[in-house]
């Protein structure tokens, strides 16, 4: 069979992403950005034992070839565009979610995080502003993020983050954040499982 678009493990799992992202967002609101938040924290401090030591000491050159590198390598579409002392500035042509995260804006969260955790862990501090985002309907992406204080431009600000003791999970959660998690899904199932019974009645009505 010949579809228009092609179905590939990685569109799947972009689409899946997302809509859960959509779903958890509608059913617990606020909250759904900060699980986000911390599990873009957590996989951007994963994704730097792919560059080397972690330990090594990176240029602000350095830091923006990565943050592209690791992008384009998940299916995004980005590049450098622009490398100051204080800030770096780069663009998207394409999400590494697709078009599927029209449907969930604050997956941009997730790049926000990951770019300014890794910023924050090499150079001590960190603030991304999302001036474009092909989530909210621009034509791309622009993101800076900038390695000193500044009142330029609103953004997300990370701060003192320190890299996971040797040995240790990036992916190992505290208590407080697993039950706080737990509660909120609990919550989650709840009101699905409330909409399929409504559904269900008025199947039978029909």
């Amino acid at each position: 069979m010949k579809n228009e678009a092609s179905l590939t493990g990685t569109v799947f799992l972009s689409k899946l992403i997302s809509q859960y992202a959509h779903i958890h967002e509608k059913t617990v609101g606020k909250t759904a950005d900060e699980y986000i938040r911390q599990l873009g924290l957590r996989t951007g401090e994963w994704i730097e034992g792919f560059y080397g030591d972690r330990n090594h000491e990176w240029t602000v050159d350095r830091y923006a070839e990565v943050i592209v590198d690791l992008k384009n390598s998940i299916g995004g579409d980005f590049y450098i565009s622009a490398v100051y002392p204080d800030h770096v500035v780069v663009k998207a042509r394409k999400c590494p979610f697709g078009e599927a995260v029209k449907d969930a804006p604050h997956l941009c969260h997730m790049t926000s995080s990951v770019f300014g955790g890794i910023a924050s862990r090499k150079f001590g501090y960190s603030k991304v502003s999302l001036r474009e985002r092909i989530a909210l309907g621009d034509l791309g992406c622009e993101v800076a993020i900038y390695f000193q204080p500044t009142e330029k431009e609103e953004g997300d600000v990370y701060e003192n983050l320190q890299h996971t003791p040797d040995q240790g999970d990036p992916f190992s959660w505290e208590e407080e954040t697993i039950a706080l998690l737990h509660e909120q899904l609990k919550q989650s199932d709840e009101l699905v499982m409330k909409l399929l019974e409504e559904l269900e009645g008025l199947r039978g009505q029909v």
